[in-house]
C-alpha cells in the first residue's frame, strides 16, 4: 500500500533538499505518483525530463538563461517577421523585387513566411481541440506573453497570421494518418461556436500559447517539424506547468514548458517520423514489442489476437505515439507519464502499460469478434489507471 500522503511528500522533499538530487531516488518515488502538493510534480518533471541538472546550486542560472533564450526565439520567429509583414502595408516603395512576397525564388524569406503559415495552421486546427471536455485551454491565462501583446507592436501576432492566412490548410501533407483521427469517443465533444472565440485584446488563451511553442518548436526542427499528435505531447506538460501552485514558476510555464517538450520530442521524435518506422528505433519495432511481450506473458490473448488478424498498428500506433494521451482523462495521463518520465530505460515501461492494457480485458477480448475487439481497443473501457499500473508493475516484476 501507498504511504500516507504527509509522509510522501516529506520523502519527495528530503530527496529535493539536498544540495545534489539523488536521480535514482527521486525515480523510484516518482514511479509511485508525484503529490501536486506543492509543486513537487512541476519540479519533479524538469528534473526527469533533463531540463534542471542534479546539482540544485544550478538551477536559477539555468533557468534564467534558458528563459532569455526563449524570449530570443520569440523575438526572432515571431515578433520579427511580424513587423516586417506589418511595415509592408507602410513603406511598399522600399520593397526590392528580391523580397517582394510574391516572388517565386524559392530563397526569398516571404517563401519561408508561407511556408511556415501551413504549418501554423494546422497548429491552429490541432490546438484549439485540446482537450474539449476541459475548460482549461480555452481560458485567459494570468499571464500572458508581454512581448506579444505589448500595445506599442504593430506586428503581426500569429493569431492575426491565421485570421489572415488564406492557405487552405488541406495543403499540409504532414498529417500523419492514424494519428488522431481514430480519436477516442471520449474526447469528442461538440464543436460549438465557443471554441473559435477570441479573447479580447490583451489576453491570451491557453491555447495560443501551446500554439506558440509548437511553432517555434517546428521553426527549430525543420526536420520534424510538426506533425499531427505533438498538440496532444505538449498539452498535459503545459498544464502542468501553467497550473503550478508557486507563482514565480507558473509564470514561466511557456518558456520551462518549450525545453521540457523539445527534450520530451528527442526521446519519442522516431515515433513520428515515417522514414524510421521500421528501424530498430521506429515506432513499428515498438509496436512488435507490445506483441511479443504480450505472447509471453499470456500466449492464449496473443494467439486469439492474431488469428482475428487485429495488428498492433490499429490501436498501439496511438498509444505509443502519444504516450496514451488520448486513451484516458487529463489527470489520469498525468499519473501514468509520473511513471514514464521516472523509468530509467525510457519508456520500457510503456510497452508493459500496454500489455497491461491488453490483459486487463481478456475476458472481453477472448469473447469478442474482430468488430467488437477493434472497438474495445480503440474506446478502451477501463478509466481506473492505477488499476492499469499496478498490473504493468506486477508484469515488470514478473520477468
Amino acid at each position: 500500500a501507498a504511504a500516507p500522503l504527509p509522509l510522501r511528500i516529506a520523502d519527495f522533499q528530503e530527496v529535493l533538499g539536498e544540495p545534489t538530487v539523488a536521480l535514482a531516488k527521486l525515480r523510484d518515488l516518482c514511479f509511485s505518483g508525484i503529490p501536486f502538493d506543492g509543486g513537487l510534480r512541476c519540479l519533479c518533471w524538469k528534473i526527469l525530463l533533463n531540463y534542471l541538472p542534479l546539482e540544485k546550486a544550478l538551477w536559477s542560472s539555468l533557468l534564467k538563461k534558458q528563459r532569455d533564450l526563449y524570449s530570443q526565439f520569440l523575438k526572432e520567429m515571431i515578433i520579427q517577421p511580424g513587423i516586417a509583414k506589418a511595415n509592408l502595408g507602410v513603406s511598399r516603395e522600399d520593397v526590392t523585387l528580391e523580397d517582394h512576397p510574391l516572388n517565386p525564388n524559392p530563397d526569398s524569406r516571404w517563401n519561408t513566411y508561407f511556408k511556415d503559415n501551413e504549418v501554423l495552421l494546422q497548429i491552429d486546427k490541432d490546438v484549439r481541440r485540446l482537450y474539449p471536455d476541459m475548460a482549461f485551454f480555452q481560458r485567459p491565462t494570468d499571464y500572458p506573453c508581454l512581448l506579444i501583446l505589448d500595445p506599442q507592436n504593430e506586428f503581426e501576432t500569429l493569431r492575426k497570421r491565421v485570421e489572415q492566412t488564406t492557405l487552405k490548410s488541406q495543403t499540409v501533407a504532414r498529417n500523419r494518418s492514424g494519428v488522431t483521427n481514430v480519436s477516442s469517443p471520449l474526447k469528442t465533444t461538440s464543436n460549438s461556436l465557443s471554441e473559435y472565440e477570441v479573447l479580447p485584446n490583451g489576453c491570451e488563451a491557453h491555447w495560443e500559447v501551446v500554439e506558440r511553442i509548437l511553432f517555434i518548436y517546428a521553426k527549430l526542427n525543420p526536420g520534424i517539424a510538426y506533425v499531427q499528435g505533438m498538440n496532444e505531447i505538449v498539452g498535459p506538460l503545459y498544464y502542468t506547468f501553467a497550473t503550478d501552485p508557486n507563482s514565480e514558476w507558473k509564470e514561466h510555464a511557456e518558456a520551462d514548458t518549450f525545453f521540457c517538450f523539445t527534450n520530451l520530442m528527442a526521446e519519442i521524435r522516431d515515433n513520428f517520423i515515417k522514414s524510421l518506422d521500421d528501424s530498430q528505433c521506429g515506432i513499428t519495432y515498438k509496436m512488435e514489442k507490445v506483441y511479443s511481450t504480450l505472447k509471453e506473458k499470456d500466449v492464449e490473448l496473443y494467439l486469439k489476437l492474431q488469428e482475428q488478424n487485429i495488428k498492433p498498428q490499429f490501436f498501439a500506433f496511438r498509444w505509443l505515439t502519444l504516450l496514451l494521451s488520448q486513451e484516458f482523462l487529463l489527470p489520469d495521463v498525468i499519473r501514468i507519464w509520473d511513471s514514464l518520465f521516472a523509468d530509467d530505460k525510457r519508456f520500457d515501461f510503456l510497452l508493459l502499460v500496454c500489455c497491461a492494457m491488453l490483459t486487463l480485458i481478456r475476458d472481453q477480448l477472448l469473447e469478442g469478434d474482430f468488430t467488437l475487439n477493434m472497438r474495445l481497443l480503440q474506446d478502451y473501457p477501463i478509466s481506473d489507471v492505477h488499476q492499469i499500473l499496478k498490473k504493468a508493475k506486477e508484469l515488470q516484476d514478473s520477468k
